[in-house]
């Protein structure tokens, strides 16, 4: 009896490295493009600081995906090109803000105050910097599992840190920032890092108990009356962070997040029946008690009535911009002053791209979201489904909440637009996300197991049957 030769079939899937370095110079080439775009139409040549702006945007995305391609060969090879991508153009607008500014202080003959360009280039590389150290660092994304209550408390003094007498500060009416070494930092942002690592690691120990149902009311299992705490416990947390901190979209954020992933978790429908009436009902309570909260929703309701306020003005600039956009230079955004290159940059690019930019900028957001859903679908572990989750809805809800509050769909709010916005804290946080969320990518595609040996009759069947 003779044994037939057997053959080894070992399909190695594509990293696609090859895929995000193409991506990469497309998206630093639409960058530039931009830049000098606007540099045509306002000072009618190409800046003089384009070569700067194409090599550090370039350069930095060159690094990350080498640190990439030999770290984390398998990672998603679309999430890295889009965060550039919305990177180079929030530097671009931020730029275009900067000469309208100059020209409008040179009008009215004042000192015009320093591009903030530049120092948003620099904040690029700090928040590539931290991209390389967490994905150096992080080498498998469930070691972090072991972290889960630590990471829970690290989030919550990040939390309390600007309530602190004599370290937090009131800027644009939100307690939500901290000022050190002459610098001003916003925790909130690390701090929605670090719950997410909570809430995965807290959800993966007790789902089973969180699953089971109790009463049920029109067609829906709700959960146990003694299951509630974790629930209300986020519940309470996010109402301190609105009332203590005057902060509606970090509050809506990270209460957002839990009952999410809650859903996500034990797949109760119930669950967001009861965390949606409950955030409705306390921001409600808030609204009809709180001052700075009564004026957030009043001004949502009649944004007109204030003449020159934020919110009117960058409706009229999107108004303006319609459906094409005036072009880009060609718009006024900086009649937004300050705020055009940070909380209403939204505005500023509905203004100058019209809705139809506008689109396009939130399929780029909606492209990370879904990539970053695909990570979670095709994860091994559950701690992290749940933690790929997280990190791409936590750029689901702030989108959904920024561009809300610009467009009058919901209450102002001062969450910055990842990427995009002028600020440091921010952009290095969210570049801290895309690592890890890569991480998991990256371990969700490697192979794990060698291919099972075929022999070659089975072979020569298959390629017969074909």
């Amino acid at each position: 009896m003779s044994i037939a030769p057997t053959s080894t079939i070992q399909i190695i899937p594509r990293s696609r490295r090859g895929v995000e370095l193409m991506l990469l110079v497309i998206a630093t080439a639409v960058s530039v493009a931009a830049y000098v775009s606007i540099g045509l139409a306002v000072q009618g040549n190409v800046p003089a600081s384009t070569g700067y702006y194409a090599a550090g945007i370039g350069l930095l995305a060159l690094i990350a995906h080498l640190a990439l391609r030999y770290r984390a060969p398998y990672a998603d090879p679309v999430i890295l090109p889009c965060a550039v991508l919305l990177n180079g153009l929030g530097v671009a607008m931020i730029h275009r803000v900067d000469l309208g500014l100059k020209a409008a202080a040179e009008a009215a003959g004042r000192e015009p105050r320093g591009p903030a360009a530049p120092q948003q280039i620099t904040w690029t590389a700090v928040g590539i910097i931290l991209f390389l150290v967490v994905i150096l660092v992080v080498r498998d994304h469930r070691r972090l599992q072991a972290l889960t209550y630590t990471a829970g408390l690290a989030g919550l003094v990040l939390l309390v840190l600007p309530l602190v007498p004599g370290l937090g500060v009131d800027i644009n009416g939100a307690r939500i920032w901290i000022r050190a070494l002459g610098m001003s930092f916003q925790p909130g942002e690390f701090a929605k890092l670090c719950l997410v690592v909570f809430f995965a690691g807290y959800l993966v120990v007790k789902r089973d108990v969180l699953t089971l149902a109790g009463h049920r009311f029109l067609g829906l299992d709700l959960p146990r009356a003694r299951d509630l705490g974790p629930i209300l416990i986020a519940w309470g947390v996010s109402l301190g962070v609105l009332i203590f901190e005057k902060d509606l979209g970090s509050s809506l954020l990270f209460f957002g997040l839990f009952l999410f992933l809650l859903y996500v978790a034990t797949e109760r429908a119930g669950w967001l029946i009861i965390g949606g009436l409950l955030f409705a009902g306390g921001a409600y309570v808030a609204s009809q008690l709180f001052g700075h909260v009564q004026k957030r929703v009043a001004d949502w309701l009649n944004p007109f009535n204030e003449v020159g306020g934020q919110v009117a003005n960058g409706l009229f600039g999107q108004a303006w911009g319609g459906v094409l956009g005036r072009g880009l230079g060609q718009g006024r955004p900086e009649l937004l002053q300050f705020y055009a290159q940070s909380d209403f940059i939204i505005s500023s690019f509905g203004e100058e791209l019209g809705l139809t930019g506008l689109i396009a900028i939130i399929l780029i957001y909606t492209l990370i979201v879904e990539r970053g859903l695909r990570t979670a679908l095709g994860c091994r572990d559950v701690f992290g489904k749940l933690l790929a989750t997280g990190l791409a809805m936590s750029f689901a809800l702030q989108v959904f909440v920024i561009v809300g509050g610009v467009t009058g769909l919901i209450p102002l709010t001062g969450l910055a637009t990842p990427f995009m916005a002028l600020g440091g804290t921010s952009l290095v946080a969210n570049w801290a996300i895309i690592a890890l969320l890569l991480r998991i990518s990256d371990q969700a595609r490697r192979p794990q197991t060698p291919a099972a040996p075929v022999s070659d009759d089975t072979i020569a069947m298959a390629v017969q049957k074909q």
